[in-house]
């Protein structure tokens, strides 16, 4: 009897028209849980016509009162990899989601695997974001990628990605059945190359250090080009420039 399948669907029939999965592997024998994990986003594309929004993959990590080397079912790295290939695969849709649980050397290997959204400066303390230095000892797990988010949002831009801090599906109500539909279809990248620019570029002008915002900035200008839609390209350079005034918050 799966509670996790249960309660998704009853979150589902109430009204909650989004829902991410994730198994944190590492406590149970991975093939079973990357079956189950698959079977789930397939219930919920066939009871309710919406797959799942993300799917997060975090790997169980050593904390306050955990050491993972007792457990028997860890994996290691390129299992790890196999697993987020083949979830893009069988679910193509899907944001995948890894964390800063783990390092940069294995966020970098699977990002090109499929994996589309990546955490930067975590801190996994209550209240941790409130304070100066990383409280470590009061941290629900250890965090492997330390690193600033100016440093995590440079390291993506040199490898070619473009950093985006976008949520307009939320705010414009592209939720659910209205944002499967144009994922699958791939039209969702209209708005999503557009919104990613004009995200960026608000992150450059208010909090990134020279360096990144140069590298930013070229980034944005060799980009631009490569919106297929005139009309919509236009529109972003105005923002763009609107942005670089002072006004904030444009969206597709």
């Amino acid at each position: 009897y799966d509670y996790h399948t249960e309660a998704m669907d009853r979150a589902m029939e109430g009204g909650i028209d989004d829902v991410g999965l994730g198994v944190l592997f590492g406590l149970e024998m991975y093939k079973y849980e990357f079956a189950g994990l698959l079977m789930h986003a397939e219930h919920l594309e066939a009871v309710h016509g919406v797959g799942p929004h993300t799917i997060s993959v975090p790997r169980i990590k050593r904390a306050d009162d955990i050491d993972p080397n007792v457990f028997d079912n860890g994996i290691d790295d390129d299992t790890f990899a196999k697993i987020c290939a083949l979830i893009r695969i069988a679910v193509p849709y899907t944001g995948m989601i890894i964390s800063t649980r783990e390092s940069q050397k294995v966020r970098e290997k699977v990002i090109g695997l499929g994996v589309s959204q990546i955490s930067g400066a975590s801190r996994t303390s209550v209240g941790g974001y409130t304070e100066e230095i990383r409280p470590h000892d009061t941290e629900q797990f250890d965090v492997s990628d330390n690193r600033t988010l100016d440093e995590v949002v440079l390291w993506l831009m040199k490898m070619g990605y473009i950093p985006s801090f976008c949520t307009a599906c939320y705010r414009e109500g592209r939720t659910g059945d209205r944002f499967m539909a144009l994922c699958k279809s791939k039209q969702i990248q209209n708005c999503c190359h557009p919104n990613a620019l004009m995200t960026l570029k608000e992150y450059l002008m208010d909090y990134a250090s020279e360096e990144t915002r140069k590298v930013g900035e070229e980034l944005i200008k060799s980009e631009l080009e490569n919106i297929p839609k005139e009309k919509v390209k236009e529109i972003c350079k105005d923002h763009l420039e609107k942005i670089e005034q002072g006004i904030r918050d444009f969206r597709f």
